[in-house]
């Protein structure tokens, strides 16, 4: 018989043949749902992506959710082109769950590669990386990747249902297909003057088969892309027929309102539910454990919104704090200082030989950076409405994992996950937020006790801010060695936070916490900077408090160390502060080419004029590379000569994010970033006592008012690369830019978030 290792490593060689074997083969098709696309009327689809209409509509089926990114329209743009459908007749419905569906260019971006990293190594991890996420990746919106991942599925859906079309006609026609000629909706044949509308030719064409190549266009024949196109959704946001998740109202609705522990992490203890079940309209109360990260609580079902909020007041309940009961601001902050004095990190990035350079220099500068926790605040509080009926149910929610959804449902109700129907509305702001499937979850287990009636549970804003999956708090530490013209010589950056990416495999998967986690240091080790020599590393410190993926993640914080400490090195050396970063970008002249568009627009280095109220006024730069785009931006800032608190009038932006689809979308895109990254940099903070969050409504964690917005100007570089993220870009560099202004107009050396004065 054949020894155990024998058969070990035969079983080992068998099993990694196979591995091989599937790595050499092409990655799965993106253009056929396995099943039927769900039937809509009138409609016949030519793949996985498109139907078209006997009426002459089209209708693409979007697997991104809309969360006011401008997806809805951009990506729509890219099949319509391709396909030349008339753009009037265009209609959009949300994608049903499927392979083809998942997001690929989310987890490739995930490789913890530096941007100038090129060789086999990255090749071969990408293309695993992209094939295991064709198989067992999500549907999810983010990483700012919608349209870099749609790039070419939806070009070749729509190139193939342009060619099922032609070869349609073609045969009808009997002409050649290369005689026959395709605009807005309309097929024509030249020589005969025969033509068509694509509803007159759907029948036959959905009997065509799918092309097994697709030959897509070259820019100069682009009609949509990369031209201004109005919003898709802006007509119904204005008068009022959008459908958020709140919105939702099926037959017989429900609604829900809940208490959750004060402490985050914590569960129920006792509850005395008496009062609140005498109240008018309660149907029932649910207690509900932790679900997927969050903390436990207590749900009334009532027969109104107003009514489940008022009876939730009457509840009398006891809770177990749980581990995250022993921590306050000043805890957190040590446990990270303390992991930065005694753990140097997993090195994500290394160069030369830092040791040696900085018993060479002239001169060490150094300094030590602090971001705090952060909530998402979306104007849309966590909402979901959930139906059970039998053996199966119901969801309509605004999430941004449609298949994380389904699969949590399935497991609070006890169903497989195709028993289960997800339904995406819009999303009143995701911002990485919606990527938990949390409040759905909840949402489940309040249906529970309502079988066969639609009940919608609705956090409040309260409950919503204290019960976030908040930005990591984040403690660096940063050393430049410098040589005697004051020009960097070494580079070290240390931080330490918890991980995101590891406390959200264990609550979606109940995957262990292992390894290093990119999000963590993406923003310090990544960054285009031609340092001689160089390290970048970061400790994980696991804390029992709630990680999630907030805007631009690890680059939202990391940004602000980097650019900030590179300032102060260039009022080390005595140099202009642009002049000193174009001397580190001799080989990466996209990143030059960006930097001195802003500089350029923003009249960086001419006189600045006083504010209307004669206030003086500064300039502050920073320059940022995050989701594949390059973003500098320049702000103009003052002190309020009543209060002394930061005003910022003006923020110039240039932005390379490779072929841009939408110039309009990109603009709206880059404001909301901006607004979005000057509030938290002025006043966001999430601040702990005992484990509790002391931050619950909008007057203790303000966001940026219209009259405080400043002027946004946004250049975009001319770029023909593919596209890359736009989302999530504009974000990082704001708190540096007004950081460095306010050290210009000040003198002061702001190292820590949200920006306070002496």
């Amino acid at each position: 018989m054949p020894s155990r290792r024998k058969v070990i490593l035969g079983s080992l060689g068998a099993v990694g043949a196979l591995v091989v074997g599937w790595s050499v083969l092409p990655p799965r098709q993106r253009l056929l749902t396995a099943d039927p696309l769900p039937a809509l009327p009138g409609q016949l689809p030519l793949n996985g992506w498109v139907s078209v209409g006997s009426d002459d509509t089209v209708t693409v089926q979007l697997a991104r959710s809309e969360m006011g990114q401008g997806v809805h329209t951009s990506l729509v743009m890219l099949l319509a082109d391709e396909m030349d459908a008339d753009w009037s007749r265009v209609r959009t419905v949300a994608a049903p769950i499927d392979g083809i569906f998942r997001n690929v260019a989310i987890g490739v971006d995930g490789l913890p590669f530096h941007p100038d990293t090129q060789g086999t190594l990255r090749d071969v991890a990408s293309w695993l990386t992209a094939k295991t996420m064709r198989e067992i990746g999500v549907m999810a919106t983010g990483g700012s990747s919608s349209i870099k991942d749609g790039w070419l599925p939806m070009r070749e859906a729509g190139a193939s249902a342009r060619a099922m079309l032609v070869a349609a006609a073609a045969q009808a026609w009997r002409v050649p297909e290369a005689d026959i000629t395709v605009a807005a909706g309309v097929l024509r044949h030249a020589a005969s003057g025969r033509q068509a509308r694509f509803g007159e030719m759907a029948q036959a064409a959905s009997t065509q088969k799918l092309p097994p190549r697709q030959t897509l266009k070259t820019p100069e024949r682009w009609t949509l892309i990369g031209k201004p196109v109005p919003r898709r959704d802006s007509a119904a946001k204005a008068d009022g027929s959008a459908v958020f998740g709140l919105d939702v109202r099926p037959p017989g609705l429900l609604h829900a309102s809940l208490v959750l522990c004060p402490t985050l992490g914590g569960r129920v203890a006792t509850v005395k539910d008496e009062a609140a079940r005498r109240m008018p309209g309660v149907v029932a109360t649910v207690t509900l454990p932790p679900l997927r990260g969050t903390s436990g609580g207590v749900a009334v079902v009532a027969n109104g919104t107003w009514r489940a909020m008022q009876a939730v007041r009457a509840l009398e309940v006891t809770w177990d704090a749980g581990p995250a009961a022993t921590l306050d601001d000043a805890a957190v902050t040590q446990r990270l200082k303390s992991a930065l004095d005694a753990d140097s990190g997993f090195t994500y990035h290394r160069r030369g030989d830092t040791d040696m350079a900085f018993k060479a220099a002239a001169r060490t500068v150094r300094a030590e950076y602090q971001a705090p926790m952060l909530a998402h605040a979306t104007m849309e509080p966590m909402n979901a409405t959930v139906l059970l009926e039998g053996s199966r149910a119901t969801v309509w929610a605004p999430t941004q994992v449609p298949d994380l959804a389904r699969s949590a449902v399935a497991q609070v109700l006890g169903l497989d996950s195709s028993a289960v129907t997800v339904h995406v509305t819009l999303l009143g702001g995701g911002f990485g937020r919606r990527l938990e499937v949390d409040f759905i979850a909840m949402a489940a287990e309040v249906a529970k006790a309502v079988p066969g009636k639609p009940v919608q549970l609705t956090w409040s804003r309260e409950q919503d801010m204290t019960h976030d999956f908040y930005r990591p708090p984040c403690v660096a530490r940063y050393e430049a060695a410098l040589d005697g013209a004051g020009a960097v010589q070494a580079w070290r950056a240390q931080s330490a936070s918890p991980s995101v990416v590891q406390q959200f495999l264990n609550r979606q998967w109940g995957l262990a916490a292992a390894g290093p986690d990119k999000t963590t240091a993406e923003g310090a080790f990544d960054n285009p900077y031609e340092w001689p020599h160089a390290r970048i590393g970061h400790a994980i410190v696991d804390l029992p408090l709630p990680m999630g993926f907030w805007r631009s993640v690890g680059h939202s914080h990391q940004a602000f160390f980097k650019e900030c400490f590179l300032d102060e090195l260039a009022h080390a050396a005595g140099a202009d502060p642009l002049a000193y970063r174009e001397a580190l970008l001799k080989q990466h002249p996209r990143h030059l080419a960006v930097l001195r568009a802003a500089a350029r627009r923003a009249g960086w280095g001419q006189p600045m004029p006083a504010a209307p109220d004669g206030a003086k006024r500064a300039r502050g730069l920073a320059l940022h590379h995050s989701f594949g785009s390059i973003v500098a931006q320049v702000a103009e800032v003052s002190l309020d000569p009543k209060d002394k608190s930061i005003r910022v009038h003006r923020v110039v932006a240039a932005v390379d994010c490779g072929t841009v689809v939408n110039p309009d979308g990109v603009r709206q895109q880059m404001e909301s970033a901006v607004v979005y990254g000057l509030s938290a940099a002025l006043w966001g903070g999430v601040t702990l006592k005992q484990g509790q969050v002391q931050q619950g409504n909008f007057h203790d964690q303000p966001v940026l008012r219209l009259a405080q917005c400043p002027v946004i100007e946004t250049e975009i570089v001319a770029s023909t690369h593919p596209p890359e993220g736009m989302g999530e870009p504009g974000t990082p560099p704001i708190a540096p830019a007004v950081a460095n202004a306010l050290f210009s107009l000040t003198g002061q050396r702001l190292r820590a978030l949200p920006l306070r004065l002496a």
